[in-house]
């Protein structure tokens, strides 16, 4: 086997190892919390804590207009008991039974919209919760996943480091070094040779420099720099 073509294996093992070096990393950093749980978290203790100045809103009023009720309650006692005569007084009690209805039903319209309001709450209490248990279940799947992928690719790549061992120890060190260099400048060392033309660069080699590939030599395009290998 050429030199040219042992050390186009070896770039195809590099490039598969780049590959699963590449992905560990991409699947790495999207370990970790979730933006998107911690937003519907975020969320739901906003709409909680809504629920609970609603629910302390609707009580106090409740015991507001239990206490109004009391209060006309004894009043309008007084008014029909016939133990009142003064007209003045008795003015006085209707004027405040009056005041204390007047206040009673201003109470209950906004207890009906404290209500409504802390219902359209807890039903969002309700949905967002439903959704964050959907979040959570989903990123613990996809965490898992990655954990696994991440195992996977990880003796993936110890495979072909072992192999890339094994390759590069059947070729000449000088080789070794020179394709090392070159993969570091180029990104990719070796070029495929294919109806004349160098992949590398996608020009059309001399018939002269085309001739020494073909021997089997170990040959540098002339264009890109990149070693030249006859498919």
């Amino acid at each position: 086997m050429s030199t040219a073509r042992e050390l186009f294996e070896l770039q195809e093992v590099d490039l598969e190892i780049d590959s699963s070096e590449r992905a560990i990393r991409q699947m790495t950093a999207r370990l970790g919390e979730s933006d998107a749980v911690l937003r519907a978290g975020s969320e739901l203790a906003t709409e909680k804590e809504h629920l609970e100045e609603l629910n302390h809103q609707q009580h106090s009023l409740e015991w507001e207009i239990g206490d109004i009720g009391a209060k006309l309650a004894r009043i309008e006692e007084q008014l029909y008991s016939g133990r009142t005569t003064n007209p003045k007084e008795l003015a006085n009690l209707q004027q405040e039974a009056a005041g204390l209805k007047a206040r009673r039903s201003g109470l209950e319209d906004r207890a009906v919209e404290v209500m409504e309001q802390a219902e359209a709450t807890a039903a969002r209490v309700a949905a967002t919760t439903a959704r964050l248990k959907k979040l959570g279940a989903a990123w613990r799947a996809e965490q898992k996943q990655l954990k696994s992928g991440i195992e996977e690719r990880k003796q993936q790549l110890a495979g072909l480091k072992e192999k890339r061992a094994s390759l590069s120890a059947g070729i000449e060190p000088e080789a070794v070094q020179f394709y090392t260099g070159l993969r570091e400048r180029k990104g990719s060392a070796v070029a495929r040779v294919e109806q004349g033309i160098c992949h590398g660069c996608r020009i059309s080699l001399p018939s002269a420099e085309l001739q020494r590939v073909k021997s089997g030599a170990l040959i540098e395009c002339t264009s890109c720099g990149r070693i030249l290998f006859l498919a």
